[in-house]
């Protein structure tokens, strides 16, 4: 982590998300996919999904830093970071995450976490990672600031999503009131990369993608 504060000239962005849309799909979907998959259907899946995404338009944060010069990767390698029970974390990666559906995501991500901590990842499961995501939303944080995964040039970070009252626009184009699940997503990226409005555009995307992708086609 110190490599990587001296490497890389850090900056940092966040934007907020609305996540009733993902919300509605869990509680239609929630109890069938637990029957199903044998576990929760979290948030993170439907973040991961939406990050790699909006890597498709945004191709640049999927990148190393080589020599002075930006090694765009054709794959996305998402890293997952995994708590070890507050004894150290590690990134995981699903490779080639951009083939996977949302029910796949949710199925890796399940199968990394609990081989990371049960010490059963092998070798391939923890190198090659493009892009990756923290998640500190279980702990019910506000902000998170990550340092960035070298050699890769961006780490995406999620918090905790609550339910708040949120300005909604009505179908005749007035406003109204509403309770939504919302949470920020923010971004630390290296800024020998990209710049904050390519980065801006790129949560914006995800934020996007959170509040309208038909998820349930996925599932």
């Amino acid at each position: 982590m110190v490599r990587s504060k001296a490497t890389s000239p850090h900056a940092f962005i966040a934007n907020e998300a609305d996540f009733e849309n993902v919300e509605r799909v869990r509680k239609a979907w929630g109890e069938r996919f637990r029957a199903e998959e044998g576990f929760t259907l979290t948030y993170l899946p439907f973040i991961a999904r939406a990050a790699v995404e909006a890597l498709r338009e945004y191709p640049n944060l999927n990148a190393s830093v080589a020599e002075e010069a930006l090694v765009v990767h054709q794959q996305v390698n998402l890293g997952i970071a995994v708590d070890l029970h507050h004894e150290g974390l590690i990134v995981p990666v699903i490779h080639r995450a951009e083939e996977v559906t949302l029910r796949g995501i949710a199925r890796r991500v399940r199968d990394l976490a609990d081989r990371a901590r049960t010490r059963q990842l092998t070798a391939d499961d923890i190198t090659g990672g493009t892009f990756s995501i923290t998640n500190d939303g279980p702990f019910g944080t506000l902000f998170t600031v990550p340092i960035i995964n070298q050699p890769q040039v961006a780490i995406l970070a999620t918090d905790g999503i609550r339910r708040r009252p949120v300005v909604v626009e009505l179908s005749d184009g007035s406003e109204s009131i509403a309770i939504h699940s919302t949470g920020v997503i923010g971004m630390s990226w290296d800024h020998r990369a990209v710049d904050g409005a390519y980065v801006s555009s790129y949560l914006r995307q995800v934020a996007e993608l959170l509040a309208t992708r038909d998820w349930a086609a996925e599932l």
